[in-house]
């Protein structure tokens, strides 16, 4: 087995905020991006969800957090598209990555999108249930993306002191390079793949022809890349979720055992009529973490990791995971920091 050589590490952050303080919870998400920046991290990434109390527009928090930081990629993983318009989540996006000098890596799911049933009517004028909610309307996405003029080649637009021929503004002539997709099936991988865009894959797949998860994985990374075209040089990154131990003080690192074992009949078998397959969480000292990861045989086949951090937990533990995992596991797996920045001892409890 080829041992694992991880030269891109980022972190992946639910983006919780309390009920009666949203303020203060995207406030600790935005600084949790940039302690990710002073780490060496190579990326920091958003999921996005609606009705909770979390990020409901991914475009909206990057370009925030364009303005706390230089250097990170920032990444969304995922926006669910059936719910956006290809025309203005384009426009959004373009905007979000100028601001952020080209570091924004949007990454999308197609489908029925969650809580359907609550949101389609808001959402949608007519029956939306007949409407293209899957591929389809991230490849529109795509076409808005490239920047091509509407019209013919005599069409033009009028604004005050300007003329000028109509196409979706600000274009950013990278960033449909930059596209990702969370992909879990074969038919998913498949169309990413065909379509050119980089792969994302984390801890739960479907388990459509096996019901051991990295099997499962494995052969979703073989059928991209045989797909992906031989001149696009794709990306594929795998999210964990590890917690590791070292530095966190004796309550915490029970309340982090007590969270791994609540979760762990989860993975004995696939879920629900999808037969869903989930990865165990990593928990426990980091040397184990190390160990668990070099025996994964699905990093033998990539080199991203995306530290995907737990939904249940609060600034001060996600600092200390981050910090143990930059300096007690990633480089044992290859990885080297982006700058020579990292804290000397972990920051269990920073100042507001």
């Amino acid at each position: 087995m080829r041992t694992p050589s991880i030269t891109k590490l980022s972190l992946l952050t639910p983006g919780n905020y309390p009920n009666g303080d949203p303020a203060a919870g995207l406030e600790d998400t935005l600084r949790l991006f940039e302690f990710g920046e002073q780490l060496g991290l190579d990326g920091a990434w958003i999921r996005q969800r609606h009705l909770e109390h979390g990020v409901g527009s991914a475009a909206v928090f990057l370009a925030a957090a364009a303005q706390r930081t230089r250097r990170v990629e920032l990444g969304t993983a995922v926006i669910p598209i059936g719910y956006e318009s290809p025309f203005r989540l384009a426009e959004d996006l373009s905007m979000a990555d100028v601001l952020s000098g080209g570091r924004l890596q949007p990454g999308f799911s197609a489908g029925t999108p969650p809580h359907a049933d609550l949101l389609g009517d808001l959402v949608f004028d007519g029956d939306w249930r007949s409407y293209d909610l899957s591929y389809g309307r991230i490849a529109r996405l795509m076409d808005n993306l490239r920047g091509n003029y509407l019209g013919g080649p005599d069409t033009v637009i009028h604004s005050p002191g300007n003329i000028q021929r109509p196409r979706l503004q600000p274009h950013s002539p990278g960033l449909i390079d930059r596209l990702w997709y969370g992909g879990g099936s074969i038919r998913s991988v498949r169309w990413a793949g065909e379509n050119g865009l980089n792969l994302l894959t984390g801890n739960i797949v479907f388990g459509e022809h096996s019901d051991d998860f990295a099997t499962t994985q494995l052969s979703l990374l073989d059928e991209y890349r045989r797909r992906i075209g031989p001149s696009r040089p794709a990306r594929v990154a795998v999210g964990r979720v590890l917690v590791p131990f070292d530095s966190a003080d004796r309550t915490t690192r029970e309340r982090y055992r007590q969270y791994a074992a609540a979760r762990h009949d989860r993975t004995l078998a696939p879920q629900g009529e999808r037969r869903i397959l989930f990865a165990p969480d990593l928990a426990g000292p980091a040397e184990q973490i190390v160990e668990k990861l070099r025996a994964d045989p699905v990093f033998a086949h990539t080199t991203e990791l995306r530290l995907e951090l737990p939904y249940e937990f609060h600034r001060g533990d996600y600092e200390q995971i981050l910090h143990d995992t930059v300096e007690l596991i990633a480089p044992a797996l290859g990885w080297k920091p982006a700058v020579a920045a990292a804290p000397s001892s972990p920051p269990h409890e920073r100042l507001p």
